[in-house]
């Protein structure tokens, strides 16, 4: 959940995030003859009672399920280990995900369940971080949403990886020349002050996709137009505020 800051964390800015416990996403990931990606139940349907049944759903849960969000982790990963160097096993799997985050709100669903994934291949294939560094693993997250035309920013992804309370710095130089921001896990003390909120999470119980709402404002920010390129400059200023 961002905290302060967002949506800066697009357009170089800083933001302050913090993981929760109420929502999460799971991948199980088991050794299998074949390759098989296992469709959702409730999030992946493919028989209906009828046509009410099927509007209902459609209208409740669109028409993207979390299967293409599977197959498209699994390619990149194919392609980010290729890269790396990383000769993996050659060992089939079956592979399953359930979440309980609603979805098409806001609340990084399909980042999670990307990374769920992610992280049941990192130990399927015995990899760790001397393999894939901390800080490169949210950058190979929104590119699996990035290639499924999802569009999004760094931030769920990197609170998402590192957990707890997180202060990132999307500086564009040091995005450049590294290719990833500055992320900082704060200290369990730094959430005194959190607890002490009340903290609330609100969301629509009719959704929408949630990328949409970004497509305008990075539009007028490739613009230059000075109105947002003045607010995302401010959103950071605050997250910086925040965490100190």
């Amino acid at each position: 959940v961002g905290l302060m800051g967002n949506p800066s964390d697009g357009f170089h800015g800083k933001t302050l995030s913090v993981t929760i416990r109420n929502f999460w996403a799971s991948a199980e990931l088991w050794e299998s003859a074949q390759l098989r990606l296992l469709p959702h139940p409730l999030f992946d349907p493919s028989t209906f009672s009828g046509l009410a049944d099927l509007h209902f759903i459609g209208r409740r849960e669109g028409y993207y399920g979390g299967t293409r969000l599977l197959m498209a982790t699994c390619k990149r990963f194919q392609e980010l280990c290729t890269s790396r160097g990383i000769a993996l096993p050659s060992k089939n799997f079956t592979l399953r995900y359930d979440t309980n985050i609603p979805r098409q709100v806001g609340l990084a669903g399909s980042s999670a369940i990307v990374n769920s994934v992610f992280q049941a291949l990192m130990k399927f294939f015995n990899l760790s971080e001397e393999h894939i560094p901390l800080e490169r693993q949210p950058s190979f997250i929104l590119s699996v949403e990035s290639e499924l035309g999802i569009q999004a920013g760094l931030q769920d992804r990197v609170v998402q990886v590192y957990q707890g309370l997180v202060f990132m710095d999307f500086d564009a130089q040091h995005m450049k020349e590294k290719g990833y921001g500055r992320y900082e896990r704060l200290s369990r003390s730094s959430f005194d002050w959190l607890s002490s909120l009340p903290f609330f999470i609100a969301y629509e119980a009719d959704p929408s996709d949630s990328g949409k709402i970004h497509s305008n404002v990075r539009a007028r920010w490739d613009a230059g137009e000075s109105e947002v390129v003045s607010a995302m400059r401010t959103f950071g200023d605050l997250a910086s505020k925040a965490r100190a």
